[in-house]
């Protein structure tokens, strides 16, 4: 797995210096900042507290790469995230390394941030393919699935043996924007086909309602206000959120 680990990352920085170099010209960094009163993902919650949620990210010609944060304010939860995807026209296809670090020195395998290994890892690795359509037509659609890491189920044998697999969590998302005398609002259903990390069974785990409005703050400087309303009929639960971009 130290092999694995090791191709991927060096495929990693490769394929970014490829890139770099190639669009030395059109190279564009992005830093920003979310504040929300909690970070709802996919139909769940993580934190149950304001979230900070800061991006970097480095866009070269189709290929990007970046990483994203979010960090309660509790001290309670913390998520840090790579990824890197490459965009032809409307259609992007990437993949996520998700993780959450640990305060202080990682005392257990699954919280240490260089462990790879399979079985013990606390990383999730996944792929995706997103679509996103233009004004004539405002529809994205999102697949994605959990090939690698801290996403298991367990199985019992015949012989009473323990094993640990892996779940493949599988997220699809549609998603439609509506213009309403001017207001965008941005409508999204997620669903998994299967038991895994998103929930106990096959169903819808993500679906409400989004809008943003932009306070003018100076002549020159807007802040967006960014509402949503999410359900999540499978837990029988419901969120409001409410967030700003820096």
């Amino acid at each position: 797995m130290k092999k694995v680990s090791a191709i991927f990352v060096l495929l990693f920085l490769t394929m970014s210096a490829i890139n770099v170099h190639a669009q030395e010209g059109n190279v564009k960094i992005n830093v920003a900042a979310d504040i929300v009163s909690r970070y709802v993902w996919r139909g769940v919650d993580y934190g149950a507290s304001p979230n900070i949620q800061p991006t970097l990210s480095l866009t070269a010609g189709n290929f990007e790469i970046g990483s994203w944060g979010a960090f309660n304010t509790l001290g309670t939860y913390s998520e840090v995230d790579l990824y890197a995807k490459y965009t032809i026209s409307k259609v992007s296809i990437g993949v996520t390394d998700y993780f959450f670090p640990v305060n202080g020195i990682p005392a257990t395998d699954n919280s240490k941030y260089f462990n790879w290994e399979n079985e013990t890892t606390g990383h999730l690795l996944e792929t995706f393919a997103q679509y996103k359509g233009g004004e004539n037509l405002p529809l994205s659609l999102l697949a994605s699935v959990m090939v690698y890491g801290n996403d298991k189920k367990q199985e019992v044998s015949s012989t009473q043996d323990t094993t640990y697999k892996n779940n493949y969590s599988t997220y699809f998302e549609l998603g439609y924007t509506f213009d309403i005398k001017g207001q965008a609002l941005d409508t999204f259903v997620g669903f998994t086909p299967a038991s895994g990390l998103y929930g106990d069974k096959a169903g819808v785990v993500n679906l409400g309602i989004s809008a943003v409005k932009k306070i003018a703050i100076t002549d020159k400087f807007e802040l967006p206000l960014k509402a949503s309303l999410i359900t999540n009929p499978e837990a029988q639960n419901i969120y409001f959120v409410i967030g700003i971009t820096l």
